[in-house]
């Protein structure tokens, strides 16, 4: 059953990360790959609120490890980043990862405060 939640959850998160990437990719004019922070971070705030919150296993298995686990992506974080270096990039492919490790980190660090004031 839980394993049933994460896919139903996944089905959801996986495309609104490839609609959010590309849509805010279209919309910046920037060798740092904003789309993927921008999903990265939402994600990260998202899961952090609702373990604050404490919500029931099947909620986040559903929302948590499905939704959340499919719209972020390290991957992509990772391979934006060595194609970015690879074509000389260096400096901003370095204080882009920074960018998006600081902002994932806050994100989940207020996620956890908001969830758990709500909760």
């Amino acid at each position: 059953m839980t394993a049933m939640l994460v896919a139903a959850g996944a089905a959801i998160g996986a495309p609104l990360r490839y609609v959010l990437v590309a849509a805010v990719d279209r919309r910046t004019a920037s060798l740092a790959p904003w789309g993927v922070h921008v999903v990265n971070t939402a994600g990260s705030f998202a899961l952090a609120v609702i373990i604050g919150a404490a919500i029931p296993a099947q909620w986040l298995a559903l929302v948590g490890t499905g939704l959340c686990g499919a719209m972020t992506t390290y991957s992509a974080f990772a391979f934006d980043h060595v194609v970015l270096a690879e074509r000389g990039q260096r400096l901003v492919s370095a204080l882009s990862m920074l960018a998006g490790l600081v902002a994932g980190v806050t994100a989940a660090l207020t996620g956890l405060v908001v969830g758990a004031a709500s909760g």
